[in-house]
């Protein structure tokens, strides 16, 4: 056994754990069919079990010589088990169930295949990249609550997100967000959930990933100390620094809770190199500088910011807020980079209530996000109502587009949340964490899906 110097794997196979010979990288349901994929060794030809989950012998339903294959005649709302054998070789047995989803389906995790146990039962965090060679990247980590909590998952599409196919996986990394600088890849993330925050590039379209730089130091998340949070937010350019926001705290830190940040680096420097890195100093909700919202508590939620600079060029921090349908908007101080940041203003904003992430368009001159808009105040958890919201100004909203609408179903199992979205041309693209087909909950979801709004400007 040797040591390992890069920060992913293909697959990543913890010590000792149950593991099989085979690896399935890639599950696909669909109403009647079971698309999956595994990576493919010197073996020529692979031979395919499934059955109705618990019941029955396992049915040989064929031998195939690639790497792929579909299942089929299967019944809807009905779950599977199904597995790969090779030269005595052979995978985990892995689950799925038939049903429809949503968009194009770049992967599923039934809520209680063990697969990925060893750091949880549902994917999360969606990050989409596009890339000027052609293709598309999208990420994923796999979380439970008590759980480690840090692999992520890398697909790949060259056909702008019609097809996708296993790359890679990167362990430890949680809350990851891909993005290019100067013609590279990089991965932020933490380790675990509020866990040291880490940065790596790649120079091979994210087939590997060089060991990760520590940025800065966090705890394990798993009893209340403070630590590093993020989500897939993007990085923006701002008079010659890159920034991105992150929180400093814990669900269970009184002292802190979630408190704002702002890292940024010169765009010139090279940022694997921690020193060159300036963090803000934690900023935590005080309703003293806020009297329009006084009636707020101290420590009021305050996360998963989005970087904008303003019709005015100032660089702002728009979070989501625990006030409902508002978000708190700060202003970055990129004078003192160290110094917190400033409470501006609190932005009516009827989507607050998941991570929202807000572009600036410069052909149409406007804000766009892609948001879960609140449709019944009694329901506000609600992430089953997806829609394409626009401002003029960072301060007036409405909606653009509607997305996806399951507002008649249950708001308790069905979500379209977290996207991470691209422009492209005349087009948005976007990766949502999904929940639908009897997914654990609205929050623990089972699919990443890919989707496209052709010609969004129009709406």
């Amino acid at each position: 056994m040797k040591g390992h110097n890069l920060w992913s794997y293909a697959p990543y196979k913890p010590l000792l754990y149950d593991d099989a010979d085979i690896y399935i990288c890639r599950v696909v349901p669909y109403e009647d069919k079971i698309h999956f994929e595994w990576l493919k060794k010197d073996e020529n030809t692979y031979s395919i079990f499934y059955r109705e989950r618990n019941k029955g012998e396992f049915i040989h339903f064929a031998d195939v010589e690639s790497n792929e294959c579909d299942i089929l005649n299967l019944k809807k709302d009905t779950d599977y088990e199904f597995y790969v054998t090779s030269g005595g070789k052979k995978s985990r047995t892995r689950l799925a169930r038939c049903n429809k989803s949503v968009g194009v389906v770049v992967n599923y995790l039934h809520p209680e295949d063990e697969a990925y146990g060893f750091s949880g039962h549902y994917l999360c965090s969606p990050s989409l990249l596009y890339h000027p060679d052609g293709y598309l990247l999208a990420s994923m980590d796999v979380f439970a609550f008590e759980h480690p909590q840090n692999l992520t998952l890398i697909f790949r599409s060259f056909d702008m997100g019609k097809t996708w196919h296993y790359v890679s996986e990167l362990m430890p990394c949680f809350w990851g967000k891909m993005f290019l600088h100067k013609g590279e890849i990089y991965m932020i993330g933490c380790s675990t959930e509020y866990g040291d925050l880490l940065i790596s590039k790649s120079t091979d379209g994210a087939k590997t990933f060089g060991a990760p730089v520590v940025l800065l130091r966090g705890t394990n998340g798993k009893d209340g100390k403070c630590g590093c949070h993020t989500n897939p937010q993007d990085v923006v350019y701002f008079n010659g620094r890159i920034y991105r926001s992150f929180e400093w705290g814990n669900w269970a830190c009184n002292e802190f809770h979630h408190a704002a940040m702002v890292m940024s680096c010169d765009e010139n420097d090279d940022l694997l190199v921690p020193e060159n890195w300036t963090f803000s100093y934690p900023k935590t909700f005080n309703p003293k500088d806020a009297p329009e919202i006084s009636d707020m508590k101290a420590y009021t939620m305050t996360i998963e910011g989005t970087l904008c600079i303003s019709p005015d060029n100032k660089l702002l921090n728009v979070m989501r807020f625990e006030k409902k349908g508002h978000a708190l908007v700060y202003e970055v101080d990129t004078q003192n980079l160290d110094a917190p940041l400033k409470y501006s203003y609190c932005m009516p904003f009827n989507a607050n209530n998941s991570k929202f992430t807000i572009k600036y368009d410069k052909i149409s001159k406007k804000y766009y996000t892609i948001a879960n808009y609140i449709f019944d105040y009694e329901k506000v958890r609600a992430r089953n109502y997806q829609v394409l919201m626009k401002s003029d100004d960072l301060k007036n909203w409405e909606i653009a587009k509607e997305l996806i609408d399951y507002r008649d179903d249950d708001h308790e199992k069905i979500g379209f949340q977290y996207v991470s979205f691209e422009f492209l041309g005349d087009d948005i693209i976007y990766l949502s964490r999904t929940a639908i087909n009897n997914a654990n909950s609205f929050h623990n979801t089972n699919y990443s899906t890919f989707h496209k709004i052709e010609n969004f400007r129009k709406y």
